[in-house]
C-alpha cells in the first residue's frame, strides 16, 4: 500500500507554482511502549476523571483551560479553539534564502520528503532542486498544517528535496546561559594535534544501520523471554562490569591519547588512579 501524503499544495516561487506531495521522513518503530497493569488479575488498570470533591464527571463536562494564575483558569471549549486554527493553505511561498551553516542545528524539528505531485511539475521541481543545489542556499517560509502555522526550510536531498519544520525563537534556549561557565582557554598544542589524529583515525562515511538502540534491543529480547515463561518471575541481571568510577580518579589525557592512536580500534584507556595516600603516622602517647 503506498504511504499517504502528509500534505498536498504548491511551493511558490515568484510567479512559479510547483505541485508537490510531502510524507513524513521518520518513524518511531524502534520505541516500545508499556501499560500499567494489576499483577494479581493480569489486567489493564483504567483510570478515571474525577474532580476533587465532586468525584467522576461526565465527559461532556470537560473544557480545555489555560492557568493563568494557580487555580485560576481561562475556560476555552472545543469550538472556540477550532475557530482560530489556521485554515491549510495549499502554498508555501519561499521568501527568503539563506546559508544551510546560517540555521543552527537547534532549530530543526521534522523532516518531510518532497516529491513533486504529477509528471506536468517535475520539469520546475528538478530547476528549483538543482537552483538551490548550485547555490547552496535554503529556502525559508511558512506553512499552516493541521491548525497549526510552521517555519519551514527546503533543501535538495538525492533525486528529491526535503522540507524541515523550524522551531521558533522563543522555543529555543539561549546557550549561553549553559555555556558561560566553560573557561576559553587555549588546549595544549601536543594534546590537540593527538586528539585531531584520533578523529582523523576514526573517520568514515557515516552509515546509520550501523548503530542500533542496545536498550531497546535488550528489551525486547527480555520481553520474548519471558514471553515463553509460563510464570511472570523476574529476570534480574547484573550485567556491570568492573566497580564504578571513583571520583579521585585522575586522568593521564595524554598517555590514554596516545593509546588509542597506537592500538586500531582500542577503546579509551582508562582513567589512571591517583596514588594512594600514605596513612598518617600515628601519634605517640605522652608519658
Amino acid at each position: 500500500m503506498a504511504a499517504r501524503a502528509y500534505w498536498q499544495g504548491q511551493i511558490r516561487l515568484a510567479l512559479v507554482s510547483i505541485p508537490v506531495e510531502i510524507y513524513t521522513a521518520t518513524k518511531s518503530g524502534a520505541q516500545i511502549a508499556f501499560h500499567q497493569v494489576h499483577q494479581p488479575s493480569g489486567k489493564r488498570i483504567k483510570y478515571e476523571k474525577v474532580v476533587p470533591g465532586i468525584g467522576e464527571v461526565d465527559p461532556d463536562d470537560i473544557v480545555k483551560g489555560y492557568e493563568i494564575d494557580k487555580g485560576d483558569y481561562v475556560l476555552l471549549g472545543q469550538d472556540e479553539i477550532d475557530a482560530v486554527k489556521l485554515e491549510s493553505k495549499k502554498t508555501l511561498e519561499l521568501t527568503q534564502f539563506v546559508d544551510a551553516s546560517e540555521i543552527d542545528v537547534l532549530y530543526f524539528e521534522r523532516p518531510y520528503f518532497v516529491v513533486p505531485a504529477d509528471d506536468l511539475a517535475e520539469e520546475a521541481f528538478i530547476v528549483l532542486r538543482e537552483a538551490l543545489r548550485r547555490s547552496k542556499k535554503v529556502g525559508l517560509g511558512q506553512l499552516a498544517m493541521r491548525g497549526r502555522e510552521y517555519v519551514v526550510s527546503l533543501k535538495p536531498c538525492g533525486r528529491g528535496m526535503v522540507l524541515e519544520t523550524l522551531r521558533y525563537a522563543d522555543e529555543v534556549n539561549k546557550a549561553q546561559g549553559y555555556f558561560r561557565d566553560i573557561p576559553d582557554d587555549k588546549p595544549d598544542a601536543d594534546l590537540l594535534d593527538l586528539a585531531t589524529t584520533l578523529i582523523e583515525k576514526k573517520t568514515a562515511d557515516f552509515d546509520p544501520s550501523k548503530f542500533h538502540d542496545r536498550y531497546v534491543d535488550a528489551l525486547k529480547d527480555l520481553i520474548a523471554r519471558k514471553s515463553k515463561q509460563k510464570t511472570n518471575r523476574k529476570i534480574i541481571e547484573d550485567k556491570e562490569e568492573g566497580g564504578g568510577r571513583s571520583g579521585s580518579n585522575v586522568v593521564d589525557l595524554m598517555a590514554a591519547l596516545k593509546k588509542s592512536i597506537e592500538k586500531p580500534g582500542a577503546k579509551a584507556a582508562p582513567a589512571k588512579k591517583a596514588p594512594a595516600k600514605k596513612a598518617p603516622a600515628k601519634k605517640r602517647a605522652h608519658g
